[in-house]
């Protein structure tokens, strides 16, 4: 059987870059050579394209930029083309791709942007469609879903841009709906990057400028005293499922950047520290929260089980999740019996089907 060209795009213009890389290697270690053909295609922070020979461990490092083998590339929205376009030497090259696992986090890839390109050139990939993509990627946009539909979360509010121009004017209004603390987020952004816990009207105002310095309008949310659990979810349809959910046990007063990928001092709990019927409430939630926002392929669903009232509170969907060694998406899937190598094949599986291929 010839093997399926798999074009894996990592990196990207974003400011999870770093954890792209981590994931994407991963991804590629684990992705089984008897079935398919990786080609890699990096993106740089500045947003070039370069497909890549070299070796997978040259990501980690962002090494691989500088390897000889890198070749300027793009991605063709042409569906005759159906893969990529080299330029070497003064000439273009064609590398017809089978489909793309586009590992990439946040901003232009987990957005939309990626999507939407791989729609008009009409090639299969993993992961969520356009609007899944773009509104779960917009915690303010989702989170007026969540309410549209019903689904529980926690109180919260917004700004856009300008607003900060009358500090003393927001920050009344938001305390007075909120409270202290209150967690100050960027609208589009995720791994934790730009938000801050706030404790009193002068770390918000900070935390404010900081979320602004990611994006142009910013999120509040109640700090919820709740033990932080996430589900991971596949398929499509009536197919989807989520596993039990895991707990997370932050090693800092939530689970930052650093804690995620750089320090790794976090634990986690697989099953989380919850009763049987919690547990089933918790994933029973994941896979209507999944639908409600049409995605496909894959996401992993974040939750708040909150302490004092027991309520299940969905947090964030994320289309694209961390990929990495550490990550709890595969952790999860990982416990229900399925090896690395059968998770990717089985996303991959997954890309052709909603493509009728």
């Amino acid at each position: 059987m010839e093997k399926k060209k798999i074009c894996v795009l990592f990196g990207g213009a974003s400011s999870e870059h770093e954890v792209s890389l981590m994931s994407a290697a991963s991804v590629l270690t684990h992705m089984p050579t008897e079935k398919y053909e990786p080609v890699m295609v990096g993106i740089t922070k500045s947003g070039h394209w370069l497909r890549y020979a070299g070796p997978i461990c040259a990501l980690k490092d962002g090494s691989w930029e500088k390897h000889p083998s890198c070749t300027p590339a793009f991605l063709s929205p042409d569906p005759s083309v159906h893969g990529l376009v080299l330029l070497q030497d003064g000439k273009a090259e064609i590398v017809r791709v089978d489909a793309v696992f586009p590992v990439l986090h946040g901003r232009f890839g987990e957005d939309g942007t990626v999507q939407g390109l791989l729609e008009m050139a009409q090639i299969p990939y993993v992961g969520c469609g356009v609007l899944a993509s773009a509104v779960c990627m917009d915690k303010i946009m989702a989170d007026l879903v969540m309410d549209a539909a019903g689904i529980p979360r926690c109180e919260w509010d917004w700004m856009r841009c300008g607003e900060e121009l009358e500090p003393e004017k927001l920050e009344e209004r938001i305390c007075q709906k909120l409270g202290y603390p209150v967690f100050v987020k960027p609208a589009n952004a995720g791994s934790s990057v730009g938000i801050t816990k706030a404790h009193n009207k002068a770390e918000f105002l900070q935390a404010v400028k900081l979320a602004l310095s990611h994006d142009s309008r910013v999120l509040f949310e109640r700090a919820v005293d709740g033990q932080e659990v996430e589900c991971a979810v596949m398929g499509e349809g009536a197919d989807t499922f989520a596993t039990f959910p895991g707990e997370i046990l932050a090693s800092q007063e939530f689970y930052t950047y650093d804690d995620k990928y750089i320090r790794g001092e976090s634990r986690v709990a697989i099953p989380a520290n919850l009763s049987p019927e919690k547990l089933e409430e918790v994933r029973a939630l994941a896979v209507r929260a999944y639908t409600t926002f049409a995605c496909s392929g894959l996401a992993r669903a974040d939750f708040f089980v909150e302490r004092s009232t027991g309520k299940v509170l969905l947090n964030e969907l994320n289309t694209l999740p961390g990929f990495t060694d550490i990550s709890m998406y595969p952790k999860l899937m990982l416990d229900t019996g399925m090896q690395y190598s059968e998770l990717v094949d089985r996303l991959v599986q997954l890309a052709f089907e909603r493509k009728g291929v």
